[in-house]
């Protein structure tokens, strides 16, 4: 798939996520091979042991259904797979194959180098490809998997859609999104909005809705917002810490609107707008 086939919205993640600037700062601020929102154990934690732990949080969030007995083969399909880090801590259990969906072409290079340099690149495929479009047969995957990455999409219910689609009956869905807190209009969140060029986020209950449309039911909600203003908070400290460093290789005017738009978040966290947590969907069986 072109990036020409995207939706607005894909396109818009696909160039920012390619350009240099971003593929620095997220691999190098943001937490490393996983690049989405920490669950913290610690005020000061590291980014990246928070993120880990939210991968391992999700992975417990599967269950026995979704992950099997390690004897029968399982496969994931990572909705927004970044730069793999997830996808590695999956293929650490037996049987275990990765379906990895992502529209950055840059982060997809260095997942495959990743891949390759930990011996699982048999065992995970990197396809440069959106989520509102998936290149994988119907009723493939026991597992669908996705962190803070819908949010970039221009039609989030044709995403549960393809979750949907893909799964095989009884298979589950677990995500992460950034969100609107249930009932916040998009006009008290024109700052954040603009930054990331969408019109809206979703929120728990449109989740839901779009689960119920799509036929898969929603059976885990784990508001874990604090997370949100405190991984936010987290990037930002260290931006402002290794500031001088990161002008070696980031330009000084992404690290300008980064650091304004991480507070946005942070704001936005504080003051009620957003939300953030964990959810599981099942396709029921008949």
């Amino acid at each position: 798939m072109t990036q020409s086939t995207y939706s607005d919205a894909a396109a818009t993640a696909a160039s920012y996520y390619d350009s240099t600037d971003a593929d620095h700062f997220y691999a190098d601020i943001w937490g490393g091979e996983d690049i989405h929102i920490g669950l913290y154990a610690e005020p000061d934690e590291a980014i990246a042991a928070a993120s880990r732990r939210t991968v391992d949080t999700l992975i417990d969030l599967i269950g026995s259904e979704g992950l099997g007995d390690g004897q029968a083969e399982r496969l994931v399909v990572d909705f927004g797979s970044g730069y793999g880090g997830a996808a590695r801590r999956l293929c650490q259990r037996p049987n275990m194959r990765v379906e990895a969906i992502n529209i950055s072409a840059v982060e997809n290079d260095r997942h495959r180098l990743l891949n390759r340099e930990a011996g699982v690149d048999q065992t995970i495929t990197v396809h440069n490809a959106s989520f509102e479009s998936v290149p994988l047969d119907d009723g493939c995957a026991d597992v669908i998997w996705s962190q803070d990455a819908i949010l970039h999409s221009g039609d989030r219910q044709k995403v549960m859609h393809e979750a949907s689609r893909l799964l095989k009956p009884g298979g589950v869905m677990v995500m992460t999104d950034p969100m609107a807190a249930d009932g916040v209009p998009a006009e008290s969140l024109s700052a954040i909005l603009q930054r990331i060029h969408l019109q809206d986020l979703g929120s728990p209950e449109r989740y839901r809705t779009w689960a119920d449309v799509a036929g898969l039911e929603r059976t885990h909600w784990d508001d874990r917002t604090p997370m949100l203003i405190k991984h936010y908070s987290r990037v930002r400290e260290e931006l402002k810490q290794r500031r001088e460093l990161l002008t070696r290789t980031i330009s000084t005017d992404y690290l300008e609107r980064m650091d304004a738009g991480l507070g946005h978040w942070v704001e936005g966290g504080e003051a009620g707008r957003l939300c953030w947590g964990l959810m599981r969907f099942r396709k029921p069986l008949h």
